[in-house]
């Protein structure tokens, strides 16, 4: 075969790709998107297993610590895969790469809204058993539609899911 033939066929299959690829893109938009590393979905939470976690510019121990994650159990979302590294955010959107060996699967999440009611039952009308100041780590203990069952310094009780950062609106956790 001719270079300029070959160059052509060339062409031709990249087009097609770029063609092809959104079309099909297209057909999976319910899919979820899986890490390459873990086959996993991603995004998805997860937890820091130390108290401290060195949040790295780039995925290996060559790059820069930008900064240091340093409450145990706070959640964080996992946004990218490399190898070893998780690319992962706070709930302020800053994040970086951690190596996967300090991240847990445990569910916690944040409490946003301050002064969030705990319910003794997934009910408004239920006893209000403590009240939740904002940027408290609580351990995910269930999930339904709209409340969590959660555990904070050893208290469990119910909140609504909008309360809270580190579980999505349609998440279901059993």
């Amino acid at each position: 075969m001719r270079f300029s033939s070959m160059l052509a066929v060339i062409a031709i299959a990249i087009t097609a790709v770029i063609w092809v690829e959104p079309a099909m893109a297209d057909q999976g938009q319910g899919a979820q998107k899986r890490g390459p590393v873990t086959n996993l979905p991603i995004p998805r939470f997860v937890s820091l297993k130390t108290s401290e976690g060195n949040v790295r510019r780039g995925p290996s121990l060559r790059h820069r610590i930008d900064w240091v994650f340093k409450h145990p159990g706070m959640p964080l979302e996992i946004i990218g895969e490399f190898g070893h590294w998780r690319q992962v955010r706070d709930r302020d959107g800053v994040g970086g790469w951690v190596h996967y060996s300090l991240l847990s699967g445990v569910r916690t999440s944040i409490v946003d809204t301050d002064l969030s009611p705990l319910f003794s039952r997934a009910d408004p009308e239920s006893q209000i058993d403590a009240y939740l100041e904002a940027g408290v780590i609580a351990r995910l203990e269930s999930c339904g539609l709209d409340w969590c069952r959660v555990k904070a310094d050893g208290i469990r009780g119910w909140t609504l899911k909008s309360n809270l950062w580190g579980v999505r609106p349609n998440e279901v956790i059993e």
